[in-house]
């Protein structure tokens, strides 16, 4: 496998876990503050931070210091429309499954 398909995979390891995808979620009006972030996602700061350097790492979020507080925002607006189509399609595969279900149901 080549190294470009390895870091793709990195990059789509990097948002395919639900904590994370709720920071996302949560920065999606923007930078935010470590202090907001925990909060807001209902998970504990050190979860949080684990997760928010996994993604800086992988290129997902920047960091930005300003005094004691530390901010992230989504590096590339493209993640959100990864995580979009990724919507719509679990969307429409619950809609089939229930659709699947419902007719069984009917029999």
């Amino acid at each position: 496998m080549s190294s470009a398909t390895n870091y793709q995979a990195d990059v789509l390891k990097s948002i395919a876990q639900a904590t994370r995808l709720k920071i996302i979620d949560f920065l999606r009006n923007g930078e935010r503050c470590v202090c907001e972030i925990f909060p807001a996602i209902d998970e504990e700061q050190s979860n949080t931070s684990r997760h928010l350097a996994y993604m800086q790492t992988h290129g997902i979020l920047s960091r930005r210091k300003d005094g004691v507080k530390i901010y992230y925002a989504v590096k590339h607006p493209e993640v959100f429309e990864i995580i979009d189509r990724a919507t719509t399609i679990a969307k429409r595969e619950s809609e089939a499954r229930i659709g699947l279900f419902s007719g069984a149901e009917r029999r």
